[in-house]
């Protein structure tokens, strides 16, 4: 009998054991935001205190006392639970993982050598720009410091060693570089995503294993590097558009594995404490999904950064061109979508009937020559792993020695021309689906291939299915200067409207973001594939992770032009100074629709840095100004601390988003308002041209709105550089026809015979939440 009960004893000890391991097992990372202002006297440090009363020192990943305070920590749910009871957490969220965002370019930005930007801000060599990604290779020619001038004296970094990562890998280009593992190594070891840090493809150090990081750094910041090309494209001098700028690299991404929250958030926090004067995140939560500012810690570390000075560049997201699919949407920071440049790789499709479709390719090896070559579609099958050229889903026997028609979507573009050649295939075809439209990325295939939009993949099918014998082949014409019209917004570029808070127009404006060449790693070949072998010094990328460290280097040049200039003031001058004409003087396209675009696809516009060096009026932001605005869209002062870390209380009389000093315009009525309704709106521009001018006002109202501003004119003097101003949207829901985005457009512009200070206006009804 006692047996039994030793049986049962036991049983139950293993149960509760095996209960306590699984609880174990659901450990995850949480971000804990703590109230700095109760930690009691008796501990010396706050990591004292958290250890005391939170949680274990060994669960601790990172400690935030910059941007953000608070702790990172490996929590069960149970514990989690316990530490949002405390009375000094003020929230608590869970790590997530995010994604990046994947040099003719200057030249057309409007930086011409010595004239302009480039010579008045000595190309910004007392400006540090932060670039948060997947490190950097150092030895690139982009980051040499030759002639560059001691590094800036406020500058308090490190250059932290790590493999194949020395002191020596740091100069007077790269002042600092970090690298932050914590909380992906966390989420690795509770059943994450990947085992640790796998060291036969990273380096746990700030050297770049991806690529990514190495190609956002020297679009910024890269130094003049003379006869540089990918593989013979796009030839040339490469040079980023600071090229006298100081890089601080910040690793927060591991190669195939994203980037975590814990992690960028310490990067933040290290980075203000540094000394940076810009930082470069191309980085985002994907899915075009956004969360609240107080549970985004690129929003909240972004907000303790531009609190402090620091100018925060973001890329809007590679969602578009569906509506709605922008992320980074909070006011603080700049937020940039994509646009194309005057420089294309076409290649051409040339069918057996003397048809010819164009496409674009970044191909290099041995040329087809003119040679016909049979085609096919595995996707005439009605099996989709087949359309899509998946891994495995080729017939060798169909396939060999043909051309094959591939979809795309699901895999990497580049990894279907491997499946192609692995089944024998001499070519392929990549066709848009619906989704993609026209719009097209140059790929380094590893076998020659042309990319072609949705119409042209369709009649490419369409003939194939009435003439089963059909030949074609591929004929490449490398690259291309002067393309007619540029900038085209690109189509994979997120667009508006700001899911968020629709009041705030984002994305804020459009750089250059499609077949960007700039400096590659030495760890992985031009496609990323591993099976790609080939080095190059450059590669040619397209996403808006490429737009965003242009907006960055712009930034840095506008700093070190205007060193009392604001974040906001930055924003602004880009913002009111953007283009909207392409190459051709008409209005600027959408590469998906090949229609006209509009504020939701481009913000204020292409970024035209010439003009925004003297933009003549600026809308300036204070850290009081975001707070008004987070007490506008109804966020209690707890959830305010959440983000400015210091406690607020909103004003009994709620403020208005509508006086929110944002550089657009968006008025939103309800959508079941009837008769005639007006919205009010105030604005105050500060003068930073000369003392005595007078601006008046241009008013381009959207397709039946009234917009009436007062007063009209504005006149500033020694004394009086800031003035303020009304405009007063109306619309009559009888004569209110919103277009097929579900908005009009138009516009406001002060003019004063110099300078044409421009802001967007949209004008939407929705629903109230």
């Amino acid at each position: 009998m006692p047996s039994l009960y030793l049986q049962l004893f036991l049983l139950i000890t293993v149960l509760i054991i095996a209960q306590v391991s699984a609880d174990d097992r659901t450990a995850k990372t949480y971000i804990v935001r703590v109230d700095s202002e109760s930690k009691p006297s008796v501990f010396p440090t706050h990591f004292h205190w958290y250890t005391a009363e939170f949680t274990e020192p060994t669960a601790i990943l990172h400690v935030y006392d910059t941007v953000f305070h608070g702790f990172s920590a490996v929590l069960t749910p149970f514990q989690a639970a316990s530490v949002l009871k405390h009375p000094s957490v003020l929230a608590a969220f869970e790590d997530r993982r995010r994604e990046l965002h994947t040099t003719r370019s200057p030249q057309f930005l409007g930086l011409r050598n010595q004239r302009g930007l480039w010579s008045e801000s000595d190309y910004g060599s007392d400006v540090i720009i932060g670039i948060f990604d997947t490190g950097i290779w150092p030895e690139r020619r982009s980051f040499s410091d030759l002639n560059l001038g001691p590094v800036p004296k406020r500058w308090r970094g490190v250059c932290e060693v790590g493999v194949k990562f020395s002191s020596k890998n740091c100069n007077r280009k790269i002042v600092g570089a970090r690298f932050f593992s914590k909380g992906h190594e966390a989420a690795s070891g509770f059943g994450g995503i990947v085992g640790g840090i796998n060291d036969t493809v990273e380096f746990k150090s700030p050297r770049d294993a991806d690529g990514h990081g190495t190609h956002t750094a020297s679009t910024a910041a890269g130094r003049h590097a003379f006869k540089s090309s990918m593989e013979g494209y796009a030839s040339g001098i490469a040079k980023g558009v600071a090229p006298k700028a100081r890089l601080a690299v910040y690793k927060v991404c591991w190669r195939s594995a994203g980037c975590f929250d814990s992690d960028i958030l310490a990067a933040f926090d290290a980075a203000v404490n540094d000394g940076v004067d810009v930082i470069s995140i191309s980085i985002g939560g994907g899915e075009g999904i956004s969360s609240p500012y107080y549970l985004d810690p690129i929003a909240i570390g972004a907000y303790g950064a531009v609190s402090r000075g620091v100018f925060v560049s973001s890329s809007a997201g590679n969602d578009g061109p569906n509506g709605m699919s922008v992320t980074n949407l909070a006011p603080w920071l700049t937020t940039v979508g994509a646009g194309t440049i005057d420089r294309n790789f076409p290649a051409d499709v040339i069918l057996s009937d003397g048809r010819k479709f164009s496409g674009v390719s970044l191909y290099s090896g041995e040329p087809l020559n003119g040679k016909m070559y049979p085609l096919i579609y595995p996707g005439k099958s009605g099996i989709l792993s087949a359309s899509l050229c998946m891994e495995n889903s080729l017939d060798p026997n169909l396939v060999k020695g043909k051309i094959v028609i591939c979809d795309r979507g699901s895999s990497p573009r580049v990894a279907k021309g491997l499946v192609v050649k692995k089944a024998g295939g001499v070519g392929m075809i990549l066709a848009n689906g619906a989704s993609n439209g026209e719009g097209l990325v140059g790929d380094a295939h590893l076998i020659p291939a042309c990319a072609v939009g949705s119409n042209e993949g369709d009649e490419i099918k369409a003939y194939l299915s009435s003439n089963p014998k059909a030949t074609a082949t591929i004929n490449f014409q490398g690259t291309v200067i002067g393309i007619k019209p540029a900038p085209v917004v690109a189509s994979f570029s997120a667009r508006g409207p700001n899911g968020l808070n629709p009041e705030i127009l984002k994305p804020d404006l459009i750089a250059p973001g499609v077949n960007i060449l700039a400096a590659w790693t030495e760890a992985i070949g031009p496609t990323g594939l591993d099976s790609d072998t080939r080095k190059s010094e450059f590669n040619i990328l397209s996403g808006t992770s490429m737009a965003c460290p242009h907006v960055s280097g712009a930034a840095a040049l506008l700093k070190s032009a205007h060193p009392d200039w604001s974040p906001a003031a930055i924003r602004s001058a880009m913002m009111t100074t953007a283009n909207l004409l392409d190459n051709s003087f008409n209005p600027m396209l959408d590469e998906s629709s090949k229609k006209p675009a509009n504020p939701y696809d481009f913000g204020s516009g292409h970024l035209n840095l010439d003009l925004a060096m003297d933009p003549g009026l600026v809308y300036d932001l204070t850290n009081n100004d975001y707070v008004s605005f987070l007490c506008a869209i109804e966020y209690g002062p707890k959830t305010i601390q959440v983000i400015t870390r210091s406690p607020v209380n909103c004003p009994a009389r709620k403020p208005l988003t509508e006086n929110f000093n944002y550089p657009s315009i968006a008025a939103l009525f309800p959508s079941g308002s009837d008769g005639v309704s007006s919205k009010t709106f105030y604005r105050m521009v500060t003068n930073v041209g000369g003392s005595n001018d007078v601006y008046t006002v241009k008013v381009d109202p959207p397709k039946g709105v009234e917009v009436s501003v007062k007063p009209e004119k504005l006149v500033f003097s020694e004394s009086l550089r800031r003035l303020g101003y009304y405009v007063t949207v109306t619309i009559d829901s009888k004569n209110l026809v919103l277009d097929d985005s579900g908005a009009v457009f138009g516009s406001i512009s002060w003019v004063d015979g110099k300078h044409v200070v421009r802001s967007p206006i949209v004008v939407t009804q929705i629903d109230p939440l």
